[in-house]
C-alpha cells in the first residue's frame, strides 16, 4: 500500500504554508516528518485528515496499482496536546469507542487487555480523563489508534512534552505498529527523528525533501539541516 500527495497547497491569505507537497508514503514504514515550530507540518496534517480545506492538489491510497480516496476511518490522528472526553473514566471512554467501533474492531480483547498494553496502571482506569497526566491522555490517545487500525496514523510531535520513561514506552510500542499502515511523525527534534524513524523528510519552505540519513554523517549536510530546522516560521 502506498499514501501519495500531489502537488497539494495551502496558503492563509497571503502566506503560502504549503507551497507544492509531493510524495508517496510506503506502508510499513514509520517516517519522520522533520521541520522548524512553524514550517507548516501540523497544517499539513490537518489538510490530510481534512479538518482544513488544501487550496490544490490531492492524496490517494494506492494498493496493487488501484487508486482509491482517503476515508475517514483510513486516518488516525494523535494531537500533539491529547484530546480526550474529560468528564469519563479512562474505562467509560475506552469502553464507549469499542462499543461504537465494535463492527471493525478485529480480535477484540478486554478492556483490562487494552489497558495492560499501555501499561496504564489498574488503580488509573478507572480515574477521570481530566485527572490524567499529560503523558496518560497521550497513552490514550495512543490506545484509541491502536484498537482502530488506521491504514495511515498521523503523529503531531507525541512525544516532546512525554517524560523519558512514557517516551521510550511510545517509541517501542510504534515500532510494534508499523506494520501493514503508514506511519508518519512529525517532530522539530533531528535526534528523535534519527532514533525512531525509517526515513526523514524534511518540511522546509513550504515543500518536502528526502533527507538521505547516510548524508548526516557528513558534518556540512548536517549543519545545512540544523539551519532549516532554525529558520523563523509560523503554523
Amino acid at each position: 500500500m502506498r499514501f501519495v500527495i500531489e502537488h497539494l497547497e495551502k496558503h492563509f491569505e497571503k502566506k503560502e504554508v504549503l507551497r507544492d507537497i509531493n510524495f508517496a508514503f510506503e506502508s510499513g514504514k514509520i517516517y519522520g516528518l522533520l521541520g522548524r515550530n512553524g514550517a507548516g507540518k501540523t497544517t499539513l496534517f490537518n489538510c490530510l485528515n481534512q479538518d482544513i480545506k488544501a487550496d490544490g492538489g490531492n492524496f490517494y491510497l494506492e494498493e496493487s496499482g488501484v487508486r482509491r480516496d482517503v476515508a475517514a476511518e483510513d486516518i488516525g490522528y494523535v494531537l500533539s496536546t491529547p484530546t480526550v472526553p474529560e468528564f469519563l473514566t479512562g474505562r467509560e471512554f475506552l469502553k464507549f469507542f469499542i462499543d461504537i467501533n465494535e463492527k471493525t474492531i478485529s480480535n477484540p480483547k478486554s478492556l483490562d487487555e487494552y489497558f495492560d498494553t499501555m501499561s496504564i496502571e489498574p488503580e488509573d482506569r478507572d480515574k477521570l480523563l481530566k485527572d490524567y497526566s499529560h503523558g496518560m491522555k497521550n497513552k490514550m490517545q495512543m490506545l484509541i489508534n491502536m484498537i482502530a487500525q488506521p491504514n495511515i496514523l498521523l503523529l503531531d510531535e507525541p512525544l516532546t512534552s512525554l517524560d523519558v520513561v512514557v517516551a521510550e514506552e511510545m517509541k517501542q510500542l510504534l515500532r510494534s505498529l508499523k506494520a501493514g499502515r503508514v506511519t508518519i511523525f512529525s517532530t522539530h527534534i533531528m535526534d528523535l527523528a534519527l532514533d525512531l524513524c525509517d526515513e526523514i523528510v524534511l518540511l522546509n519552505r513550504g515543500v518536502l525533501e528526502v533527507v538521505d540519513k547516510a548524508n548526516l554523517d557528513n558534518q556540512e549536510f548536517k549543519e545545512k539541516i540544523i539551519a532549516a530546522l532554525r529558520e523563523e516560521g509560523h503554523e
